[in-house]
Formats: structure tokens, sequence, C-alpha cells
């Protein structure tokens, strides 16, 4: 690892535990394996390779810390975890998920090229590239003007300004796959603004930046693999697929 951003990969656990973990008996969702490998070891691997990269701080629950060495304690909720270590004023901060397996250098470096002047980014893909390669892939859908647009996972923090943003976070978390909850969380303008498909996705996060006195961007990525991570056994089976697919290239 020979870059300057520091990559926080989430690998935190449900209260009770995940019901995909229990289904393929592991003690959390981010050691189901894929391709034989559990899914946050691949992402760590990826990260840990990647050029823009100095270091990788894995976060985990209570399961993970009794296995894994290396691994941090996580907060009482993702938007708390992720606090804490603005909080020590670690800049650029790369964040992704332990469920994203599929994370691969072309996504990274577009993502980075992307974000590295904001204080805040998200990547997201558009509908339509991932229904062309992956048509039963379900996902969630935020709708605007010019496309509707589901998350890939990866989040960029470019400096303090964004403890606002983090702060409603907080109250949305237990929503956040209810994209209309997470709008109206920014106020009515950018609700009813993509409601109406007023808004192309990056209008509403300037209007987000304005209100908080950042810079806020969407990266849009191209690769349709970006937006697909394990939720669901069906998930798991599209990634064991593509996984297979790329080690015959």
């Amino acid at each position: 690892m020979t870059g300057t951003i520091t990559a926080i990969v989430l690998a935190g656990e449900r209260p009770g535990g995940d019901p995909l973990a229990r289904a393929f008996g592991v003690v959390a969702k981010a050691l189901i394996p894929v391709g034989d490998v559990a899914m946050v070891d691949r992402v760590v691997a990826t990260l840990e390779a990647n050029v823009n990269i100095a270091r990788v701080i894995v976060v985990g629950g209570s399961a993970l810390l009794a296995m894994r060495a290396g691994f941090d304690p996580a907060g009482p909720t993702i938007a708390a975890t992720i606090g804490a270590i603005v909080d020590r004023g670690e800049f650029p901060l790369l964040v992704t998920t332990a469920d994203h397996p599929l994370l691969d250098d072309a996504m990274i470096d577009a993502f980075v090229g992307g974000a590295k002047a904001r204080d805040l980014a998200v990547a997201v893909v558009e509908r339509r590239v991932l229904l062309a390669s992956y048509p039963a892939s379900r996902r969630t859908w935020l709708p605007f003007r010019g496309g509707s647009y589901s998350g890939a996972n990866l989040f960029w923090i470019g400096s303090e300004r964004v403890r606002p943003i983090l702060e409603i976070w907080a109250a949305v978390e237990q929503r956040r796959k209810r994209g209309r909850a997470l709008l109206s969380a920014f106020g009515p303008v950018v609700l009813v603004g993509a409601a109406l498909r007023l808004l192309t996705i990056q209008g509403a996060l300037d209007r987000i930046g304005a209100r908080f006195g950042l810079s806020a961007g969407a990266v849009i990525l191209p690769q349709a693999e970006a937006c697909i991570d394990v939720d669901s056994e069906a998930d798991h089976r599209l990634v064991e697929a593509i996984v297979a697919a790329r080690a015959r290239v």
C-alpha cells in the first residue's frame, strides 16, 4: 500500500445475528465465503493491493473480534462507527462494506478519481447499466431526472465538514434501504425534486452540500457489478457466478 487514503471496511453485525450468516453456518455475515474466501478477506485484499490506499481499517462486531486480529470494535451504529474515525482527523477516508466482494481496482480508481476533490461523495450505478448485464438482480433504486440509481457501497469523506451528514445518517440508518426516507431527511426540496424527477442526482447533492456548507458529489460508476452486494442467498449465487467467471478470464 503506497497511497494516501485510509480505507474503512464496515463488518459489523446486526443485533441478534444475521440470518444470512446463520444460513451459511458462520458467526458473522462478513465471513460468508465467496469462492472459498471470506467476503471480508476479499475486500481487504483488494484494498491493500490498490495504489490509492495507504492503510485499511476493518471495523467489526464481537464475533469477528473474537476470531480475527487487526479488527477495530464497531460502534452501536454505522454512523457512530464512522463518526469515531472522523474524529481522529484522518482524511481522506474511503468507506466500504465487507459484503462487497466484487470490489475491484477499476471501481476504486474510478471512484477516487471522481471523489477526491469533494468533502463527501457516494458511488452509484444507474439502473440501466445493472439491468443490461444482470436483469434478475434486485436493488433499491433512487429516482432522479436522468435515471434511477443504486448505491455502490463506496463513500468518500474528505474533511470534518461531513459531521452534520453523519448525524442525519444516524437518524435514518434503520431505514437506509428506503429511498424516500433517506431523501426526506435532507429536506422537502430534495425529496420533492427527486420524487418529481426535477433534480438530477448531482443536483440533489449540490443542494445537500449547499445546506451543510460542503462539497458533495455522486460518482456514477460504469461497472454493473459495483452495486451488487450480498444481502440474500440469490445475491450470493450471483456473486459466486461472477467470481467464477472472472477466474476463467
